[in-house]
């Protein structure tokens, strides 16, 4: 068994209405990855897919994957491209319970997003908006779950 440190929220950075799972795998494979992006993946339905169990090691933030377990919701990017939390509410309460069970099944792990492991450019502690490397997953996993991540 892995230890888990950490639970990473992404977004998909595509469509809610084309992206499919196997579109997602088609991807990974084209950057020669023999593991996918994510463990779970919540639709704009609310349906949350297992693409991986939870000891295999994935593709979601370089770095930090032998002690990560990564979560994606379908979307991310407006008509334009633009980074936007447009998670639907389906998806919002479907992803709130798959991280208070990963939560409960890993007491210790801390709840971010991708963002979150962006370099503080400037010394300061924090990483600000400017400093994004990638603003995947749209919005603050950290004050979003606060009451989560204090479930341990």
């Amino acid at each position: 068994m892995r230890s888990i440190q950490y639970i990473i929220v992404h977004c998909t950075a595509g469509s809610q209405q084309t992206t499919t799972v196997e579109k997602l795998k088609s991807h990974w494979r084209g950057l020669g990855w023999h593991a996918p992006g994510y463990h779970y993946v919540v639709f704009p339905s609310g349906h949350t897919e297992r693409l991986a169990e939870d000891d295999t090691i994935c593709n979601g933030v370089k770095g930090y994957n032998a002690a990560s377990l990564h979560v994606a919701y379908v979307g991310g990017i407006d008509r334009n491209g633009k980074p936007i939390d447009n998670r639907t509410e389906a998806q919002k309460a479907a992803l709130y319970f798959l991280l208070e069970q990963l939560k409960s099944r890993y007491p210790a792990a801390t709840l971010a997003g991708h963002r979150d492991f962006s370099p503080d450019l400037d010394g300061n502690g924090e990483i600000s908006e400017d400093e994004f490397i990638k603003y995947c997953p749209c919005f603050d996993v950290k004050n979003e779950y606060a009451g989560l991540q204090r479930c341990k």
